[in-house]
């Protein structure tokens, strides 16, 4: 059960790409909030899907295309926001608002992969077990602090890195690519 949540806990995608750019831009106690809220919303995503496993799996392809189109069209603006993001004189403040833990909890709750994956895992780990409430109190637990930690990790490597963006000019190129990276995951969410 740890390795399964491990896995879609620190696996690239929207939520890690922004907890990095944040930590980066911003430090990782500016981060913790988003990241917070990103781990809360998953966790309320797993209980949702626990708590409705068989109304869920009837009409998760249905939910899932919803998610796909309503959480692209967020997380491409997401992107632009983080890519047009121009560099910042760390004496003299953040150029733009940094996400915090409603858009931390948004982005999650949108992201089609932290359904699929709830989904998965309650499926895999909970349907079909005697005492499943238990388990799902344990899977509910256990996704809540791999997921705090998998977002967080991204979040510290991001602000690891901010000493490289020393510059104007770094920052606005590392937000360029961030915000391109995130754009490319959205399109291959969409395809996928």
């Amino acid at each position: 059960m740890f390795i399964f949540i491990l896995v879609g806990a620190i696996s690239p995608g929207p939520v890690n790409i922004i907890a990095a750019s944040t930590g980066a831009r911003a430090g990782y106690k500016k981060a913790a909030a988003y990241i917070l809220g990103a781990t809360v919303s998953y966790t309320l995503v797993v209980i949702i899907c626990g708590l409705s496993l068989k109304e869920v799996a009837h009409i998760l392809p249905e939910i899932t295309w919803l998610l796909k189109i309503f959480g692209g069209v967020f997380l491409l603006y997401m992107a632009y926001k983080i890519a047009s993001s121009k560099g910042f004189d760390s004496t003299q403040g953040i150029d733009a608002p940094l996400p915090g833990f409603w858009d931390g909890a948004l982005v999650q709750v949108l992201n089609p992969k932290a359904w699929l994956f709830a989904m998965s895992g309650v499926s895999i780990f909970i349907a079909g077990k005697a005492s499943a409430e238990l388990y799902l109190m344990f899977f509910c637990t256990m996704s809540f602090l791999v997921c705090f930690s998998g977002v967080s990790a991204w979040g510290a490597l991001g602000s690891s890195i901010s000493g490289l963006l020393s510059t104007p000019e770094r920052q606005a190129a590392f937000n360029y690519a961030m915000g391109g990276l995130l754009g490319m995951a959205v399109f291959y969410m969409l395809l996928g």
